[in-house]
């Protein structure tokens, strides 16, 4: 069993409903992290295709079928190099409308997964809600799993993921100015709190008046960060995690005397209140 890998998050800078521009980019740095010996290589939320649009017609015009055009083009590079590639993009399947983040092996599309909690931003505003549930794939570089965006602000999320045994979790994001404290410190806490390793890959850039803060973070089962990005460029950081430790849930300072285990120590039957519905006032 696998006990370390080395993954990486590419900040980019995406052209909004330019999607041949962005899928270039986007293997330009696939490579780059390849060569920092990367394994997994996480893409921001909508790095294909931008994310502040008018309306939904013209998130059509740069929408795909999963598996399509550009999923096919990063399936090349993936087979190539022998890596998994996570890529946020607009899903079409049938009439509905997805903020979509895909996985991609060397074999072909690993998993798909559509983005449920939706804020009133951006191509959010149109988008149908998503539908495929919070889901771990065992690849051979770990057992891997992701959100987008505005999930990570619902720790329900995450602890889904960890009790389906991930060890590598995922965040595709578009931090905007204004949400600094998200990436300082409600991004950690989810490793912590789940003990796992966490890898965020926000992007830079102004696009239609709002500006992205970039940040973009490697962090480890107890929260340390292990590489991050600057706020205002396009770059490609590496970091090796530790799989073997996100699979141990306890943690030990003094055995048999000072231990604790955040998911063994759950008490799901006070839970409750947590999945009930609470109509918005």
């Amino acid at each position: 069993m696998l006990k370390k890998v080395t993954i990486a998050a590419a900040q980019m800078d995406p052209k909004i409903l330019e999607k041949d521009y962005n899928l270039e980019k986007a293997i330009i740095f696939a490579r780059e992290a390849y060569k920092n010996g990367a394994k997994i290589v996480v893409f921001p939320e909508c790095a294909l295709t931008g994310y502040c649009f008018s309306s939904l017609q013209e998130a059509i015009s740069v929408s795909e079928p999963i598996p399509g055009k550009s999923t096919n083009s990063l399936h090349k590079i993936c087979h190539e190099l022998d890596i998994l590639i996570l890529m946020g993009l607009i899903e079409k399947a049938g009439d509905n409308y997805y903020n979509s983040a895909v996985l991609i092996g060397p074999e072909g599309i690993v998993g798909n997964y559509r983005k449920i909690h939706l804020p009133f931003l951006g191509l959010d505003r149109f988008v149908n809600g998503g539908d495929i549930p919070f889901t771990v794939y065992n690849t051979k570089f770990g057992k891997l799993g992701w959100v987008i965006c505005y999930d990570n602000s619902f720790p329900e999320s995450l602890r889904v993921l960890t009790l389906k045994g991930v060890e590598i979790a995922a965040l595709l994001t578009n931090w905007p100015e204004g949400v600094e404290t998200t990436a300082k410190y409600i991004f950690p806490a989810r490793a912590v709190e789940n003990r796992i390793n966490y890898i965020a890959a926000n992007r830079v850039g102004n696009e239609r008046g709002v500006r992205f803060i970039g940040q973009s973070k490697i962090v480890d089962f107890v929260g340390r960060i292990l590489a991050e990005a600057s706020s205002d460029r396009e770059e490609v950081i590496c970091a090796e995690v530790d799989l073997e430790q996100a699979r141990n849930k306890r943690t030990v300072f003094v055995p048999g005397e000072f231990e604790l285990d955040r998911i063994k120590d759950r008490k799901p039957e006070f839970y409750g209140p947590i999945t009930e519905v609470v109509e918005r006032s």
